[in-house]
């Protein structure tokens, strides 16, 4: 990874932070997007030691607004000379239906949105640094989440957990058609599910769901193993030339049939487009 750039949302705690810590001890140089700048400063201080020769930088940013995601990858993409990894990671959960500023429900926006937006504002660079990679963090809650194009947004019949898996199915139906308008470009996409960490996710939850996280996560595995498929997507060799796949421990895992639907990922690509204002 040495002389390699890494751009990850989510890298200042949980398996963000284990995969940014490992991808810096690798040579790689970490270009971090993040929200709290007690967290940022912290994980700063930490990717310094990891990887002292790198010029690791941080941007702040609120991922559930459009007009930051957008000012963050335009960012980026300005500053930066090459990224050769773009790690999607940053994720939350919550139990009450909120609206962002925009319009967007809250999940959508931070779990799915936000991948798009910086995804799509970083291309020309990672295509310009080809051979490059996207990775997005999905996660097997997708089981059982079907998108319904009428209520995207789930105005109707509204829980977190609901919220949550749809979010996770639109993670593996946009690597897969950010792979097919990919293809030929020597960027590859890849997603995966990282298994039930004990990190700070669902520490927002409030009632029922605070209780049900607080009681599985005594049988959740630790940040380093959810991370070690992030950080094999993002350096390994072995994946190189696979794209389009959900991945889970290392392997190539088959996702529901839903998240196999390319006509849904087709249209969820380009309702998304229209709903943040970018050509599709």
């Amino acid at each position: 990874m040495t002389g390699k750039t890494v751009v990850i949302t989510g890298g200042t705690s949980g398996i963000g932070q284990v995969a940014a810590e490992a991808l810096a001890g690798m040579g790689a140089r970490l270009v971090l997007i993040a929200r709290d700048p007690a967290r940022g400063e912290a994980a700063m201080a930490r990717l310094r030691a990891k990887g002292p020769g790198a010029a690791h930088a941080i941007h702040y940013a609120d991922l559930s607004r459009l007009s930051e995601m957008k000012r963050v990858g335009r960012e980026i993409a300005a500053v930066e000379p090459r990224v050769d990894v773009l790690i999607n990671n940053a994720g939350a959960m919550f139990t009450r239906r909120e609206v962002t500023e925009d319009g967007l429900e809250l999940t959508f926006a931070v779990n799915h949105v936000a991948y798009f937006v910086v995804t799509h504002l970083l291309r020309d660079k990672l295509v310009a640094s080809a051979p490059a990679r996207v990775i997005s963090t999905s996660s097997h809650a997708h089981k059982g989440a079907k998108l319904n194009f009428d209520d995207l947004q789930l105005v109707k019949g509204f829980s977190g957990f609901k919220a949550y898996g749809r979010s996770k199915l639109c993670n593996i139906l946009f690597t897969r058609e950010l792979a097919r308008r990919l293809e030929g470009t020597g960027v590859t996409a890849n997603c995966l599910h990282p298994g039930f960490v004990a990190t700070r996710f669902g520490d927002r939850a409030q009632g029922f769901g605070a209780r049900v996280f607080g009681f599985l996560k005594n049988f959740a595995i630790t940040p380093e193993k959810g991370a070690d498929t992030i950080i094999y997507l993002a350096s390994s060799d072995e994946p190189a030339k696979v794209t389009g796949a959900y991945f889970y421990k290392r392997r190539e895992y088959t996702p529901t049939r839903e998240a196999r639907d390319d006509e849904s990922a087709r249209r969820l690509w380009q309702e998304t487009a229209k709903l943040a204002g970018l050509t599709d």
